[in-house]
């Protein structure tokens, strides 16, 4: 599928930044339209319509949280956040706001474009990997039936507890995306408790070790620390 359909509203007040990264962008065959403003990207938001964001939150006019916040009211667009707050607070504020990911400046270019790359590629897959008219799930190798509650790697059956099978089903309806701690423990428990994000690591450590994952290897389940666990959506394992 061609890039060519894609276009990227990229919202950043640095113009030696935002020319960069249009270059990036338009060299990788995607249609730009580059603003500076928090003003100026809601209204080209609404007129352009665009298949993906790319959001600084220094404006300097609005904080970008603020277009964060009003895009999610009504749209689903994938957001990724670029900016140069590095604190895991930011991230996860962010994240909790509704933003599809989160990359930190400065950044590499092959690296930014992989995320815009997953990011769309999520959105595009949607119909395929959320959960289908007959209760599957279909990702690579990796195959939920909902209905059974049963989890399967190619031919073999993966046994997973209630609380193990509720975290992958969770990550499972929202694949490609980073899911914060904080999101996935009222997703399962419903309240946070001072042992939560413990129980969720143990959770997920057996849930990765009996998927056969090794540690430093991404597998299905990408974890950021600090911040949350991503559904691996990419070609690679």
């Amino acid at each position: 599928m061609s890039n060519n359909k894609y276009k990227i509203l990229l919202v950043e007040d640095e113009s030696n930044i935002r020319n960069l990264i249009s270059t990036i962008l338009e060299a990788a065959g995607y249609h730009t339209i580059a603003v500076g403003t928090c003003s100026l990207a809601l209204s080209l938001f609404a007129s352009h319509v665009p298949d993906l964001v790319i959001l600084d939150l220094g404006l300097p006019d609005r904080d970008g949280m603020y277009f964060l916040q009003a895009v999610r009211k009504e749209h689903n667009t994938p957001i990724i956040v670029l900016s140069a707050r590095s604190h895991e607070k930011d991230k996860v504020d962010a994240l909790d706001a509704g933003a599809n990911d989160y990359v930190t400046k400065p950044f590499g270019s092959e690296e930014l474009l992989a995320r815009v790359r997953t990011a769309l590629r999520n959105s595009r897959m949607n119909s395929d990997t959320l959960p289908s008219h007959d209760g599957k799930f279909i990702l690579r190798e990796l195959v939920i039936h909902y209905d059974a509650r049963r989890v399967f790697i190619g031919d073999t059956e993966i046994h997973l507890t209630q609380t193990e099978y509720n975290i992958l089903a969770y990550l499972s309806m929202h694949a490609g995306k980073m899911m914060t701690y904080s999101a996935i423990i009222k997703a399962i428990w419903g309240q946070s408790d001072e042992g939560s994000i413990k129980k969720l690591q143990v959770n997920m450590a057996n849930i990765r070790k009996k998927f056969g994952a090794k540690p430093g290897e991404e597998n299905y389940i990408i974890n950021e620390l600090g911040v949350g666990y991503r559904l691996n959506i990419d070609q690679k394992n």
